[in-house]
């Protein structure tokens, strides 16, 4: 009170211009903070920690910031680099209430922020959303005394002395991880005790990840057996407002590449979710998708990953140059038109490839991108074709993988390319499903081949099971298998007829070779051959014909490094993934120990 009374008397001092009447209602504003508020902000602090709200009062304002940190270390290191989000750092969201009338005041305002990225956070653009989404529909039924009624019914199901933390056990889903107890969350067939360390990690994530959807509930996955909370469900107001935010922030953030970052709307994809956050194809979502400062980044892209651009550009002309381009160019581009920003100049409903030819044509070399200010590279491409700019952002913002060209430090010296990508493309409810089996049945690392045309949609749409569909091969036999592994580089394809003309087909094979006049980091020709590496589950229901793997399970197998091969060159046709020193130096590259 006495800080208080100084500070008002040196604001008495430094305001001899203003009049007394304005210095008398000055003082008559300053109000208390509201008593549930104090309520509120304990509760937070008695179920999370006491770093987890911070408040900042602006009394003469009757205004109060209240921080919450959401803890976001759970995300695996690969997936919050692929989101731009610092794990080592909470998400702080920042609401903006009424200090003396809290939840009978104003709707409170949202910011969505990390400390150390506030500028450049698409995570927090989609989440601020999803927030005030929320707390506005909320708003509509709340009020101090609804609030202050709910709490005392809680406490009334409880004896007199008893605590939040001492009942927090007997809560339901919705309660938050940081102090959980000692049982697992999740656990799958012959887990008995807690995991620890990192396993520990991926199994709260699976429990905050999954939605409770048909889709996620396979009889096959440990996941199946368990009742999971849909991530949209409204948490319980038992214990205040502020901790009914952090819990849906919790709930929502591990699936947010599951949902349109417009409309919020659950994306529909053939093989499930993918790693990255995107827009959906409604119109109305591909429009507002381009005010919301999501796409801002491209440029950054551009100059920060240029090997991975020129990569993607490679993919999507391959994909419109190719014979089969009606089929396996999906998706199809939804560009708004510069000059009309009402219609779509690049229509899913309206194709013309040829349009969309003379578009990518225009693009200026990624290479020449690097070479000068983007700005004046930018004005280059809008006077020789004023959509081949925004095409270019779209290849960029529609990748939903995560990838990254790996140094030469992390490069794999036996795939004799220097090509070479981390490839991640799982998203986080997936990759926490693949090491619960790996966790159970172990792991192995195989190849996965399929022609450059092809990677444009599997980036976008993951990997799928073609047989029986228009995405099959004309002239190859069908099969009823998902996914064709091999585990040396010299076989193995998509789709095959059968094992042997699989075995005869990839033996004729080129061997690249050993040293290049020169290497260039981009690539120079457009006659490309790629492959990806895989980690596959060593479970009983991979089939195994050789060296020719088939995996009918999708959650059993993740892409790990990509690798691309110019003029017709491919790998060594003797690579053995199963080879131990093979195994150790992809062990090495990835950063993990071999036991």
């Amino acid at each position: 009170v006495g800080h208080q009374n100084n500070f008002k008397q040196t604001e008495t001092r430094d305001a001899q211009n203003i009049c007394p009447v304005c210095l008398q209602g000055h003082y008559t504003t300053d109000l208390s903070r509201h008593p549930q508020l104090d309520i509120d902000v304990g509760a937070v602090r008695d179920i999370y920690s006491e770093s987890a709200v911070s408040v900042r009062e602006y009394e003469t304002i009757d205004d109060v910031d209240i921080e919450l940190h959401i803890n976001v270390s759970f995300l695996d290191e690969e997936v919050a680099s692929a989101w731009k989000v610092t794990r080592t750092e909470p998400i702080i969201l920042r609401l903006r209430f009424s200090l003396s009338q809290y939840l009978d005041g104003p709707e409170p305002t949202v910011e969505v922020f990390q400390p150390t990225c506030k500028d450049c956070f698409c995570l927090g653009v989609q989440l601020k959303r999803i927030l005030s989404t929320f707390i506005s529909n909320q708003w509509k039924h709340l009020s101090n005394e609804f609030l202050n009624a709910q709490q005392r019914k809680r406490h009334s199901w409880f004896k007199a002395g008893g605590t939040i933390k001492k009942f927090r056990a007997g809560l339901s889903i919705f309660s938050p991880i940081t102090k959980c107890s000692s049982v697992p969350l999740i656990q799958g067939p012959g887990v008995k005790t807690r995991p620890a360390g990192q396993e520990l990690r991926v199994t709260r994530l699976m429990s905050r990840s999954m939605s409770c959807t048909k889709r996620d509930l396979h009889t096959s996955s440990p996941i199946g057996q368990v009742s999971l909370i849909h991530c949209k469900s409204i948490p319980t107001l038992e214990y205040g407002f502020l901790v009914q935010v952090m819990k849906y922030s919790e709930q929502r953030i591990p699936t947010l590449n599951d949902y349109c970052v417009v409309c919020d709307e659950q994306h529909v994809f053939q093989n499930g979710s993918m790693l990255k956050p995107a827009v959906c194809t409604r119109e109305l979502c591909v429009f507002s998708f381009n005010t919301l400062g999501v796409m801002s980044g491209a440029a950054e892209d551009v100059a920060t990953g240029a090997e991975v651009v020129d990569l993607l550009v490679a993919m999507c002309r391959a994909a419109l140059e190719s014979a089969r381009k009606s089929i396996i160019f999906d998706p199809y581009p939804s560009v708004v038109d510069p000059h009309d920003p009402k219609s779509l100049a690049f229509n899913p409903k309206k194709r013309s490839y040829e349009r969309l030819q003379r578009a990518l044509d225009s693009i200026t070399s990624i290479r020449e991108i690097t070479q000068g200010p983007y700005v004046e590279i930018k004005k280059q491409m809008d006077k020789l074709d004023s959509l081949a700019h925004p095409l270019l952002q779209w290849i960029i913002s529609s990748n939903r993988s995560h990838i990254v060209k790996l140094p030469s430090s992390r490069q794999l010296k036996f795939m004799h390319t220097s090509h070479q990508f981390l490839l991640l493309s799982s998203p986080p409810a997936k990759e926490a499903r693949f090491r619960t089996a790996r966790k159970l049945h172990g792991s192995t690392f195989a190849f996965h081949g399929s022609h450059i045309e092809n990677w444009h949609s599997i980036l976008r749409n993951g990997l799928v099971n073609a047989s029986y569909t228009k995405l099959q091969v004309p002239h190859v036999l069908p099969t009823d298998f998902l996914l064709y592994l091999c585990a040396g580089m010299g076989k193995g394809q998509h789709h095959m007829p059968t094992k042997e003309e699989l075995v005869q087909h990839y033996n004729r094979v080129n061997t690249v070779l050993q040293c290049r006049p020169t290497q260039s980091r981009f690539l120079q020709s457009r006659n490309l051959n790629c492959v990806a590496l895989c980690e596959v589950i060593t479970s009983k229901d991979l089939q195994k014909h050789g060296n020719i793997w088939v995996c009918p399970i999708s959650d059993h197998v993740c892409t790990r490094f990509f690798f691309v091969y110019e003029d017709g060159q491919v790998g060594d046709a003797n690579i053995n993934t199963q080879d131990v020193r093979i195994q150790k130096e992809i062990l090495r590259v990835i950063g993990v120990q071999s036991t």
